[in-house]
């Protein structure tokens, strides 16, 4: 991969690996801190990755960074609200939002990853075996499964309100 290749992937590329471990970690500094060393790692085998595979291959490396980050800080896990700008707004679109990351939050990481990558950023069962080195199979029982849970908790939530 060349210089020009490894730009063209930061541009291209940046916004979803960040939005996915955002997702995933719920705090922006630790989020551009993981996707800032995907990329890092990226630089430095830029020239053992193809172009065509950069995606994948940032993918994988900030998935397994993220795993990373969070079992390092599972003993000092702040409990906070990290959400952006949501005190106190009953807008319909804002609080769909809030239960649907309410929903995200009560999912295994494991899970939360597979539902990020598959629905948010379009991956196919193939490629998201291979950034979380599982089978196919198992990406889509562990996907249904994921699913089952969203559902059930916001069918909870509703019936709630």
């Amino acid at each position: 991969m060349t210089e020009r290749e490894y730009n063209e992937c930061v541009d291209r590329y940046s916004d979803n690996v960040y939005r996915f471990i955002l997702k995933n970690l719920g705090h922006r500094e630790d989020a551009r801190d993981v996707v800032q060393g995907a990329f890092e790692k990226l630089w430095v085998n830029r020239l053992q990755v193809e172009h065509d595979r950069s995606k994948n291959y940032l993918f994988t490396v900030a998935y397994h960074q993220m795993i990373d980050h969070i079992r390092k800080n599972k003993r000092i896990r702040l409990k906070g609200d990290f959400e952006e700008g949501d005190r106190g707004n009953t807008q319909p679109e804002n609080n769909t939002k809030r239960i649907i990351n309410e929903a995200l939050s009560k999912l295994t990481e494991k899970q939360r990853s597979l539902v990020m990558l598959k629905d948010y950023e379009g991956y196919s069962y193939e490629e998201i075996g291979k950034i979380m080195e599982l089978n196919e199979s198992q990406v889509k029982v562990y996907l249904h499964r994921a699913r089952l849970l969203l559902r059930d908790y916001i069918v909870k939530i509703e019936n709630l309100v």
